[in-house]
């Protein structure tokens, strides 16, 4: 789907997008996410998933999505729903219940990432509001370096995907593939980058052990970053976030299922300037000390 704009960084060529009506559309998808890209970043990113089925997007926005050249684009398209990190917000977010509970405190009053995890999920906790009042059955966690792949789906369709899932499920598992940059001159990771390392869940174990030097290159870790993926789950009474790869419900344990094929591709990293500039936001120096710090 993106491939077809690789020859074109512009931002003309999403204008007059052209999509079902969604009143009849079911189930209706709402994908929230916290970001400070860039438009050029943002928009194949919506584009992408208004193709395969998402009808709602609330974005909490700061930094460079914050800008009103950035905002009033993103604004003119339906279904885009767009939340500044205003002085307001943040008072509000301080009077939430999750700082009186216990599954979070660990990332509590800590720098960088950790705090980027305690605000997802408060931007989170506010979405589900969101999301239930706009009559939304689905909701997904997503940054804008993630796309969701609905493979096993009987077309390439997220809506189909979660269409066929059994009523008596609350929430669906997408294990993530991470990006395997080839070049170091990534300009729109999204249309460049290729090859990615499947999650170990969607590999044999024989192949994931017998392969695992040659996959970490000398590299601890397979993944870079996380590998527990992420969820979509039913829009319904009591939920919460539980961190920002998951939901939970105040009233029950959700039933949850994880799928065969569909996974979240995480181009992560695609530029040295990546994470030289998350490191930067957090005012973290680039000592082994500050690393263990800031990142999680």
């Amino acid at each position: 789907i993106l491939g077809r704009s690789a020859s074109s960084h512009g931002i003309s060529l999403y204008r007059g997008w052209s999509f079902d009506s969604d009143t009849a559309i079911t189930p209706k998808i709402c994908i929230t996410g916290s970001t400070s890209a860039s438009l050029h970043q943002i928009l194949p990113w919506l584009y992408y998933h208004k193709v395969i089925g998402v009808s709602h997007f609330i974005l909490f926005v700061e930094g460079e999505a914050a800008k009103p050249a950035v905002t009033s684009v993103l604004e003119s398209i339906r279904g885009v729903k767009i939340i500044y990190r205003t002085k307001e917000l943040k008072e509000q977010q301080d009077r939430s219940r999750i700082w009186n509970e216990t599954w979070l405190s660990g990332f509590f009053y800590k720098p960088c990432n950790y705090e980027l995890f305690v605000k997802q999920s408060l931007n989170m906790e506010m979405a589900i509001v969101m999301a239930r009042e706009a009559g939304m059955d689905w909701i997904i966690h997503l940054d804008t370096d993630e796309l969701i792949h609905p493979a096993g789906a009987r077309e390439y369709s997220l809506r189909r995907l979660l269409l066929d899932v059994p009523d008596n499920v609350d929430m669906v598992i997408f294990p993530n593939y991470e990006s395997s940059v080839e070049r170091d001159d990534i300009k729109d990771p999204f249309t460049e980058v290729s090859m990615f390392k499947k999650n170990y869940d969607h590999l044999p174990k024989d192949t994931y052990f017998g392969l695992y030097k040659e996959a970490t290159r000398g590299n601890p870790n397979y993944f870079l970053t996380y590998g527990n993926g992420k969820s979509a789950a039913r829009v319904q009474e009591h939920m919460r976030p539980n961190g920002a790869h998951r939901w939970h419900n105040y009233m029950k344990s959700p039933n949850e299922i994880k799928l065969e094929e569909a996974a979240i591709l995480h181009y992560t990293y695609t530029k040295f300037s990546d994470l030289t500039s998350r490191r930067d936001r957090c005012g973290c120096k680039p000592t082994k000390e500050d690393v263990k710090r800031c990142f999680i």
